[in-house]
């Protein structure tokens, strides 16, 4: 049985600090590139930081570059994003996602439940 379950999250205030986490099994995560979206109120689900695998390149939105770092323990399974210098604007429900293309272009894709992010003074 495929499973992303995510933890961390919550409410901090302007500048602060979080790490998400996203612990996977019932798949070859090693495989698989991971992603982080955020969902914003109101708001599309948009990409905000990816990572493959196994070179571990990352790419970043915009908006995150320089704040934000994604990275993988593929021993662990488990893929973090650690969110510093947080403003208001990051607030919304962040998603992990795994996302795996055979040589045939068949994709793949699994979510992980989805977890609160809060920036609120």
């Amino acid at each position: 049985q495929v499973q992303l379950v995510q933890s961390g999250g919550g409410l901090v205030q302007p500048g602060g600090s979080l790490r998400l986490s996203c612990a996977a099994s019932g798949f070859t995560f090693r495989s698989y590139a991971m992603n982080w979206y955020r969902q914003a109120p109101g708001k599309e689900r948009d990409l905000v930081a990816a990572i493959t695998s196994p070179s571990g390149s990352a790419n970043y939105a915009d908006s995150v570059k320089g704040r934000f770092t994604i990275s993988r323990d593929n021993a662990k399974n488990t893929v973090y994003l650690q969110m510093n210098s947080l403003k208001p604007g990051d607030t919304g429900v962040y998603y992990c996602n795994a996302h795996w293309t055979n040589p045939y272009g068949l994709e793949s894709d699994y979510w992980g439940q989805g977890t609160q992010v809060t920036v609120s003074s």
